[in-house]
């Protein structure tokens, strides 16, 4: 049973206010690093019988923030405003800076990466996990929001099975578009083949 609850829900405007958010923080949570919800009411109807569009989108600094080619998180992070502004839902920011092992970190992996490395063998050389995220989490702010099933607009099917093995019912996977240029294709192409997201890629 989650030991979370809500602690206050503030709406922000954001898009240079042409969005209205609602951002809800959380008490409970001992790890203190401040994970966000972020819920959208939607422009087409809900009713009783919806189930929200739901993004686990975990924190990037250089993507979200600074436009980083090297990924696709910010462009994600776009497409989910956009998307679930649409229909309505929540989108969890989860506080796992580069796949869960911090910031400095991954720029260690970077320049790993720039010797010729890919992003799961430069962890592996830092002695560091492919993938330290923990999506219970998640799963226990959806339940603490009231929210036990969602269609999840992810192409990573890790997070699914992680919020199904914490309680919460995946009605529905909604890919996200595939964001690629020439400098994270690879990257790309090596989680589609290593860790079997959903990505199609036209030809180069």
């Amino acid at each position: 049973m989650s030991n979370l609850t809500i602690k206050r829900r503030v709406i922000i405007p954001v898009r240079a206010g042409d969005v209205m958010a609602e951002f809800i923080s959380f008490d409970g949570d001992d790890s203190g690093k401040e994970h966000i919800g972020i819920f959208f009411e939607g422009k087409q109807k809900q009713t009783n019988a919806s189930v929200p569009l739901v993004r686990l989108h975990s924190e990037c600094l250089t993507g979200d923030v600074f436009g980083s080619g090297r990924c696709d998180c910010g462009e994600q992070l776009d497409e989910a405003i956009d998307r679930i502004n649409e229909e309505g839902g929540y989108i969890l920011y989860l506080r796992q800076e580069g796949r869960g092992i911090g910031l400095y970190a991954k720029l260690e992996a970077y320049a790993l990466q720039d010797q010729g490395y890919d992003t799961y063998q430069a962890n592996e050389m830092l002695h560091l996990p492919d993938d330290g995220r923990d999506f219970g989490i998640a799963a226990e702010m959806l339940q603490a929001l009231g929210v036990a099933k969602v269609r999840l607009l992810t192409n990573n099917p890790d997070k699914a099975q992680q919020l199904i093995e914490h309680g919460i019912d995946v009605v529905e996977l909604v890919p996200t578009k595939v964001h690629v240029n020439q400098h994270n294709r690879s990257y790309l192409e090596t989680k589609a083949k290593r860790k079997l997201h959903t990505l199609k890629f036209d030809p180069e």
